[in-house]
């Protein structure tokens, strides 16, 4: 028994060590890292603000662009999301805003675990902490009219494209482009763009909203809601409800963001929403029940077309549930196994 009890000890004591020895891995890598993530913030944060105090815009859109229905926000990572129709300096975009909180208040709290001064932290934790304000957020970002939080800027709803020939004498080869085009009589105005889809999600994705928020509700009915993102495979990039669900952004560019399923988005969702389900908030129970059935569903999709085709896929289509796009595509679908453990 005395050998047993030596034994034991000397195993808690090898365990002790190891933790020890990542611990000091993972701090090392910190120092490492931390100056590299502070210079890609910085890069964001100075190059990427918008026009007013506490808003952001995404650089990079075409504002003369002809051939596109919505010129694409490409450094978005959300490629045809729809934004305001006509790109503008005066564009305010909610998703990257919660980015940035995100980012100042990990910044934060990785300086406190490497162990740095509180002269490099404090920045970052003060600059978290007003983009999680929630004031500020529904004053830049909160459409009251429509009861949601939503992008900003120069917008039109009646945006079409069209079939244009080329004018003066026809031409041998003369073909007709594909341009777009918005009445003169429905010409764009700064107001908040009425689209529903995955960046009205983002302050509940990034877990800003306190638990009591009075737009949760609204967002979890968003959310479970089929006229908008609900389908028996995950939650659709855009809802059906929307005026560019489904459209193609070219002749030539099928819809991306527009209505398909993506994985990534839906983990963060569930990662939300497993975090409100805890919080006892008032919401708690109707985020535990769509939590619940929105896994499964994801489970269930993501596994039947895998043994149907043998491929985890870029996107599911939100009618089908069939995979779409590149594949084998073992990228942020294969976060499929950290919502199998539920690992957020």
């Amino acid at each position: 028994m005395g050998a047993a009890w030596s034994l034991a000890g000397r195993l808690e004591r090898a365990r002790s060590l190891a933790k020890e020895a990542e611990r000091a891995e993972v701090k090392e890598f910190m120092h490492a890292a931390f100056p590299r993530l502070e210079a890609w913030f910085h890069w964001f944060n100075s190059t990427q603000q918008g026009a007013l105090r506490g808003s952001f815009r995404w650089r990079g859109r075409d504002r003369n662009a002809r051939r596109e229905l919505n010129p694409k926000t490409l450094t978005s990572g959300l490629d045809d999301y729809p934004r305001a129709s006509h790109p503008s300096a005066k564009e305010r975009h909610l998703d990257l805003r919660c980015w940035m909180a995100l980012a100042s208040r990990a910044l934060a709290e990785m300086a406190q675990a490497a162990g740095l001064p509180e002269s490099r932290s404090a920045p970052y934790a003060a600059t978290a902490a007003r983009l999680e304000d929630d004031d500020e957020l529904r004053e830049l970002h909160f459409d009251s009219a429509a009861g949601v939080f939503a992008d900003f800027g120069n917008h039109s709803e009646a945006v079409k494209l069209e079939w244009v020939w080329p004018t003066g004498r026809p031409q041998p080869g003369h073909q007709p482009a594909l341009l777009r085009r918005t009445p003169k009589n429905q010409a764009p105005k700064l107001q908040y763009v009425p689209q529903i889809g995955y960046v009205t999600l983002f302050p509940l994705l990034m877990k800003l909203l306190n638990a009591d928020a009075p737009e949760l509700p609204k967002m979890l009915e968003i959310i479970r809601s089929e006229e908008h993102l609900w389908t028996p495979y995950g939650l659709r990039s855009l809802g059906r409800s929307s005026s560019m669900y489904l459209q193609r952004n070219t002749e030539h560019d099928a819809p991306y963001w527009r209505g398909p399923i993506w994985i990534n988005i839906n983990y963060l969702a569930l990662r939300a929403l497993h975090h409100y389900a805890q919080s006892g908030g008032s919401a708690a129970p109707t985020a535990r029940e769509i939590y619940t059935e929105l896994r499964s569903n994801l489970m269930r999709n993501i596994m039947q077309q895998y043994y149907a085709t043998g491929y985890l896929w870029e996107q599911y289509d939100d009618s089908t549930g069939h995979g779409k796009s590149s594949h084998p595509f073992t990228g942020w679908t294969a976060l499929i196994v950290l919502i199998s453990a539920e690992t957020y």
